[in-house]
């Protein structure tokens, strides 16, 4: 595949992309909502048991793309759930349909659509950066978005809040969020990294959607986040929000973030993060 083209946008432009991203994520967000089976049916089953794929993240990403596609055409399109669309514009929407899938399938309320619009070639880990996006956590009305430059907000129930990463330094302080993967093997050793970590800080929490614990550490819900596995679409638009709120978003050795590893938080605290599990 042929590296895309980045094409030259105004604020103005990514005003639009950020408004976009925010409308989408909303539509699907409330199509799962109102729409969710009382007895879930699975549709499949992608690398394990544990990872399955619900009728409704396929109905969720399907209007995702009927959507860009009405508005953008000329866009690519990269999704959980189906095959890559290759644009000609020089912007990728990243999707996630429904990221939590496990609590969606649970009804427990942690889950959320996110949506980014990107530049670069998604395809190859670290080739690509999000200039807009948006994360909606539909069961609480909450909306973390963010354009390249702007800064990341929360427009929620209780009004439009700019965000700001923790400003706590000390890995001891620091309460951390995770998360695993599906494959059990995989889950065993990020158990005894977690083993390793626990001691070293103040407290874990593993609440099972990376989008949302990417936007809790731009809103100072979590110092820090660490994870392995993640997908661009897991990463996307939460990535955008967390650097426009101060933060950085790294992988190995402080790279762009990729599957290995995304460590998100203030730059302090990412640092020793990544020396405790690097």
């Amino acid at each position: 595949m042929a590296t895309p083209h980045e094409p030259s946008l105004s604020a103005a432009d990514l005003g639009t992309l950020e408004t976009m991203a925010a409308d989408l994520a909303r539509e699907a967000g409330r199509l799962i909502v109102d729409e969710r089976p009382s007895g879930l049916g699975v549709a499949a089953t992608k690398s394990s048991r544990t990872d399955v794929v619900t009728v409704m993240d396929t109905r969720s990403e399907d209007l995702l793309r009927e959507r860009i596609a009405a508005r953008r055409p000329d866009d690519g399109i990269l999704g959980e759930e189906g095959d890559s669309i290759e644009g000609s514009s020089g912007i990728t929407w990243v999707l996630d349909p429904i990221d939590g899938t496990v609590n969606y399938l649970y009804d427990i309320p942690q889950y959320a659509v996110s949506v980014a619009a990107c530049v670069g070639d998604t395809s190859t880990p670290g080739a690509w950066r999000p200039i807009a996006g948006a994360v909606y956590h539909p069961v609480l009305g909450e909306m973390f978005h963010a354009r390249a430059g702007s800064g990341a907000f929360l427009r929620a129930p209780s009004g439009v809040h700019a965000l700001a990463v923790s400003n706590v330094t000390d890995l001891d302080d620091a309460l951390l969020g995770t998360g695993f993967g599906y494959d059990a093997d995989k889950r065993g050793r990020q158990g005894e990294l977690v083993a390793r970590v626990l001691p070293r800080v103040r407290d874990i929490r593993r609440a099972g959607s990376a989008a949302l614990d990417l936007c809790a550490v731009a809103a100072g819900r979590l110092d820090v986040y660490y994870e392995s596995g993640l997908n661009p679409w897991d990463l996307a638009a939460g990535r955008l929000v967390v650097e426009e709120a101060g933060g950085v978003v790294v992988g190995p050795g402080g790279a762009a973030p990729t599957d290995v590893l995304v460590v998100a938080g203030p730059t302090a605290l990412v640092t020793r993060v990544q020396q405790l599990i690097e």
